[in-house]
């Protein structure tokens, strides 16, 4: 949303898991954007949004995309094209909470749930 501007667009896949789709889901949504922008991205994925928020992704990075464990960080590749995007833009994060009173996360909700029934009917 940019001013009085709304832009809507969805996608499912299938054999996924939810938070390939929620990293990929603000990777999409920044791509949109032509030039330079100051972006907030509310996410109820506390998942992507404690990755910038807490520091993890700047750790991940340090550390050769290995978390504190020592372990890979699952989903390497989708985390590296959204830190890349997020140095594009100003982007700043905010945790809301799901499937609750917030209009736009249940909009989501609504879109996510409809690209599922579309891609099941295929």
């Amino acid at each position: 949303m940019y001013k009085d501007m709304k832009k809507e667009f969805f996608g499912a896949k299938k054999e996924t898991t939810n938070n390939i789709m929620e990293i990929t889901a603000i990777i999409k949504g920044l791509e949109q954007l032509k030039y330079e922008c100051e972006v907030e991205i509310y996410s109820d994925s506390a998942y992507v949004v404690n990755a910038f928020n807490l520091g993890w992704i700047y750790n991940w990075i340090k550390n050769s995309w290995k978390t504190s464990g020592g372990e890979q960080v699952k989903n390497k590749e989708l985390w590296q094209e959204l830190y890349s995007l997020t140095k594009k833009h100003k982007v700043k994060f905010f945790k809301v909470k799901g499937h609750s009173d917030n209009e736009w996360n249940n909009r989501c909700d609504e879109l996510a749930r409809n690209a599922i029934k579309q891609l099941n009917q295929t």
